[in-house]
């Protein structure tokens, strides 16, 4: 059965985001994922698809409201995405009409929460904090990598490299980013972040993530940067992240890594059958 056969009226999708971190995300919770390698990217690419950060495809899981798999926009998959994390947190909330629910991803079960001002709040989980959960490719200093800079390392369910600079904002983000997102120590890439610390509650922060390149926010970025300036002894342990497409709340707390923000719904739409079978 061919791909326009099967959407002879297409694939309905939302297009969403958190901070400018943008996401398209395809309901397959009832019927099995459409979704291709060869189709996120397809999707993904901003002039010839929808364009994204992050495709998230839903589906129904036991134990949880929703499951949710990432895709990057180079066709890679990925265990967590923070801000998706919250948008879906929002979606399932307005279906169901309730305040809090629990959803599944590659990094385990993830609480949500709407905060009395609108706000979607996650536990992202506690970090990985040894070498080999990170992963790094051996077993290493994580609080002072072996890297120019002494950057931190941190997993979220994926791998995270923060480097602590005097001006994130001059900082050769594409450049330095794409060399140290292959580096040989990091054997499934990482993310890059460069931050400088205003205050011991308030974080500038610029990321490079890995399979997608620059993006304006990146909420397990956030959290991995909350944990690793508070190792290095530069934080407290709450803190409100500077990100260039806004604000993150951070709150490394006894049960997990909370983070708060806005989600914002862009617009509803349908991948045409013609797309979708000049992608397969």
């Amino acid at each position: 059965m061919t791909t326009q056969k099967t959407y002879v009226n297409g694939l309905p999708f939302l297009k969403m985001h958190g901070l400018g971190n943008d996401f398209v995300i395809i309901d397959a919770r009832s019927a099995e994922s459409p979704v291709t390698e060869s189709m996120a990217r397809a999707i993904g690419q901003r002039h010839f698809g929808v364009g994204y950060d992050q495709l998230v495809v839903l589906t129904k899981t036991d134990g949880a409201d929703v499951d949710m798999v990432f895709w990057n926009s180079d066709g890679s998959l990925s265990d967590a995405c923070g801000n998706a994390t919250r948008c879906i947190a929002r979606l399932v909330m307005g279906e169901t009409g309730v305040d809090a629910i629990t959803l599944r991803s590659g990094n385990g079960l993830l609480a949500a929460k709407m905060t009395d001002d609108g706000m979607i709040s996650v536990n992202m989980g506690q970090p990985q904090l040894t070498w080999d959960t990170v992963p790094l490719a051996r077993d290493v200093d994580l609080i002072e990598l072996p890297i120019e800079g002494a950057p931190g390392a941190a997993g979220m369910g994926n791998p995270h490299c923060v480097f602590v600079v005097d001006d994130a904002d001059a900082v050769d983000l594409v450049g330095r980013g794409s060399e140290i997102e292959t580096h040989e120590l990091f054997p499934q890439r990482t993310n890059v972040e460069f931050i400088h610390i205003i205050d011991r509650q308030t974080i500038r922060q610029r990321t490079f993530e890995r399979g997608a390149g620059v993006t304006l926010a990146c909420g397990s970025g956030a959290c991995a940067v909350a944990v690793v300036a508070h190792r290095k002894g530069l934080t407290d342990r709450a803190v409100t992240i500077q990100l260039d497409g806004g604000e993150l709340q951070i709150d490394w707390r006894d049960d997990g890594v909370w983070m708060t923000g806005p989600t914002t719904l862009v617009f509803e739409g349908r991948l045409s059958a013609e797309f979708l079978e000049s992608v397969q």
